[in-house]
């Protein structure tokens, strides 16, 4: 009981350290819900389910503040949410380079509460832009400099938004005029692939595990970019044995194809830890790679 305590006052102090606390969908218009009254959950520092789509905004001081702007995607296999360690530790990285961050916590695909499972981490990354998008003057951000970054399995929502043109927030007026599109990709030792070098966890969570060849293939992300996939950077370790590195690989090769913009970072060691704090000198390079890179797609 002391360490669950004690691992939601550290939750609570981390959320205070952002400056706001963003239900992203209008009230009521929660698409893809069943209704059901749920709560949202935590174990051991993850949060395994959700009562509903949040962002918490991590801001620079107005006066070092750039109109660039990221929604940080947390990873977890599609049925946790490393909201800490692959969100707000991320978050307040960007904001000692100037540019603002928003930490998305999404409705996960394993919710009981969903119609369709697979569509609503979509939905709700889709929403977040097209707030951002319409909010960009409050929060001091150009609506044209909105990336996402995502970890692992965030990753692949990261690349999923990146490359799916539908839009299925069903929000309606002035919001259908907002893209879903980012117009920028971070994905960090991303899952990609849902066949044959798929994280199998992250693949029966959101298609579960009898998911249909046709299926897979629909979401597995090389297999949907096209020019219009907007710049994207890739980093991934050669020996990361939770998501191989051919995830990075497929779809590097298919944004080369396209002549997407970007670039792919491949380490010989970091495993599936590439985050803030890396073991290897080496590894922790990327994120001077990373804001290297940013300053080549906008005007900071």
């Amino acid at each position: 009981m002391k360490k669950i305590t004690f691992l939601l006052l550290i939750s609570f102090f981390i959320q205070l350290s952002a400056q706001e606390k963003i239900m992203v969908w209008p009230k009521g218009q929660m698409p893809n819900s069943k209704g059901l009254p749920l709560k949202t959950e935590e174990k051991d520092g993850r949060i395994i389910q959700i009562k509903e789509t949040e962002m918490f905004a991590f801001l620079p001081p107005k006066e070092e503040r750039k109109q660039m702007a990221v929604i940080v995607i947390p990873g977890g296999g599609y049925y946790k949410l490393t909201y800490d360690l692959g969100g707000y530790q991320i978050a307040k990285w960007f904001n000692t380079l100037g540019i603002s961050a928003f930490v998305l916590n999404y409705r996960l695909p394993t919710s009981p509460d969903l119609k369709q499972k697979e569509v609503a981490p979509l939905q709700d990354v889709q929403a977040a832009i097209k707030y951002l998008r319409k909010n960009a003057a409050q929060y001091g951000i150009s609506p044209d400099q909105i990336g996402v970054i995502g970890t692992s399995a965030g990753g692949h929502l990261a690349a999923t938004v990146s490359n799916i043109p539908t839009d299925y927030t069903e929000l309606k007026g002035d919001w259908e005029s907002f893209s879903t599109i980012p117009n920028f990709a971070i994905l960090v030792s991303p899952v990609i692939d849902l066949g044959e070098f798929a994280h199998i966890g992250s693949r029966n969570s959101l298609l579960g595990e009898n998911a249909s060849s046709e299926k897979i293939k629909e979401y597995s992300m090389q297999n949907r970019v096209t020019e219009k996939t907007p710049p994207t950077i890739l980093f991934h370790a050669q020996n990361d044995k939770t998501v191989p590195v051919m995830n990075s690989i497929l779809y590097y090769q298919e944004m080369t194809k396209n002549k997407v913009k970007g670039a792919m970072f491949i380490f010989p060691e970091g495993e599936h830890k590439i985050g803030i704090t890396n073991k290897s000198e080496l590894t922790d390079n990327w994120k001077k790679l990373c804001t290297d890179w940013l300053k080549t797609i906008g005007n900071k």
